[in-house]
């Protein structure tokens, strides 16, 4: 909402001056309103956006100075703590949270509608066997718009809703699938009667051989890791899905193309980096000459410190008795991988080198060992990011699209190349 302070700039050696209005949000701090600004003849320039509000939004808030995720006002370890993924789904999308009817019926809508059609199989038989899964779940979120003519109209809000529940149900079918395909493996139809998380867990490990039964430790452990990854506001992905969203692209097209972008090791591929590093080192023997070649900068720490908080990662602390309740579980306390990853942990949270710099332990150091340890490969976590990111972006682009104020998105540009020129004759060159 519009303030009342002002933001005068002066320009063309102060004969001119424009003004601009202050916009203060909820939580967070004022914002200039820029948009008058092109009057100048002159743009911002950003690199990354890193200091530009590029919506206005609602759904998720993010402090990382304080260490704070909210979404829709509540904090992730509550939600974490209280509610199970479904239940953070609905209210990502609705901006409340169910009431016991409201769940259920929304539970209903999502675990009875997690089939494939039949034919799309024939889209993973496409793919080399070898294909990453990442690549797979590309091309196959995109074909459901081949699938699916009758949610396509992005002006109708029951289109644009029933899209958005055949994507929260559908994507883990596909990323168990793709997994699968990759394997050899015959493929796995889901289970009317389990979880969201343990239709995940059945799809990817049963077999038609015996009953696959779901362990309930695991399950509630994986049911976390997706209610953390849900949101964090406008990161690249949610950035790609919002101005894919912005041409008036379908949404399973803007879907995949968030998935394209979280593909990115940047991205989308920390927790896969946390472990590579944790083979790189090898063992625990070796952890101590590791952490001072970090501090030489000589190596990089994976999975310690974020972008964005320069505080804990508050959903580091739920993952963290999240991986003890697993370890725990699975009884892999001895195991030398992981008792590698709590050595590096404990020096991480004890020697000042790494607490004067906030290089605390984040999300994806503790998700990653917790996938891992349920027996999900590396080429599977990055994925398992995008099945649980699938309703921050199907919110982000549902609030886009409701919003008056939308445009399509065309950021500009500093142009440094060649100036105007002439062609020369192929004869003259």
């Amino acid at each position: 909402m519009e303030t009342n302070k002002k933001v005068a700039l002066t320009f063309n050696e102060g004969r001119d001056t424009i003004e601009m209005p202050v916009l203060a949000g909820t939580l967070g701090p004022e914002v200039v309103d820029i948009r008058t600004f092109g009057k100048t003849g002159m743009f911002t320039f950003d690199p990354g956006f890193l200091a530009t509000a590029s919506c206005e939004s609602k759904i998720t808030f993010i402090d990382g100075d304080l260490g704070q995720l909210y979404y829709r006002g509540y904090p992730i370890e509550q939600l974490a703590e209280r509610c199970d993924y479904l239940e953070v789904c609905y209210l990502l999308m609705n901006g409340e949270l169910p009431t016991p009817a409201q769940k259920a019926d929304f539970d209903k809508k999502i675990l009875r509608h997690n089939m494939l059609n039949d034919q799309m199989f024939t889209v993973f038989k496409g793919f080399r066997r070898d294909a990453h899964p990442m690549a797979v779940m590309v091309g196959v979120v995109g074909a459901l718009s081949a699938f699916y003519h009758d949610s396509l109209d992005i002006t109708d809000p029951h289109h644009r809703e029933v899209s958005a529940h055949r994507l929260i149900a559908k994507l883990p079918t596909i990323a168990a699938q793709a997994y699968r395909y990759n394997k050899g493996l015959p493929f796995s139809y889901p289970k009317n009667g389990l979880t969201y998380a343990e239709n995940f867990l059945h799809m990817m490990f049963s077999t038609p051989c015996e009953e696959y039964v779901v362990n309930p430790v695991l399950a509630r452990a994986l049911d976390r890791i997706f209610t953390l990854h849900a949101d964090h506001e406008q990161n690249a992905s949610t950035s790609t899905v919002r101005l894919a969203g912005s041409s008036g692209a379908n949404p399973f097209a803007c879907i995949a193309a968030g998935i394209a972008c979280l593909w990115g090791p940047s991205h989308g591929g920390a927790n896969e980096a946390v472990l590579k590093m944790l083979d790189e080192i090898g063992s625990v023997d070796n952890v101590a000459e590791f952490m001072q070649g970090v501090k030489d900068k000589r190596y990089k720490l994976m999975g310690f410190g974020h972008r964005v908080y320069k505080n804990m990662d508050p959903r580091a602390a739920i993952m963290k008795q999240t991986c003890d309740e697993v370890l725990g579980e699975l009884g892999l306390q001895d195991d030398p991988k992981f008792k590698l990853a709590m050595a590096l942990e404990k020096i991480a949270l004890e020697d000042p080198y790494f607490i004067e710099r906030k290089l605390y332990p984040n999300v994806d150091f503790y998700s990653g060992i917790v996938l891992s340890a349920i027996g999900i490969p590396v080429s599977m976590f990055t994925p398992i990011f995008a099945l649980a990111r699938t309703v921050g972006w199907i919110s982000h682009w549902n609030e886009m699209i409701s919003d008056p104020q939308q445009k399509i998105g065309r950021p500009r540009q500093l142009y440094t190349g060649s100036p105007r020129r002439d062609v020369q004759q192929l004869s003259d060159r």
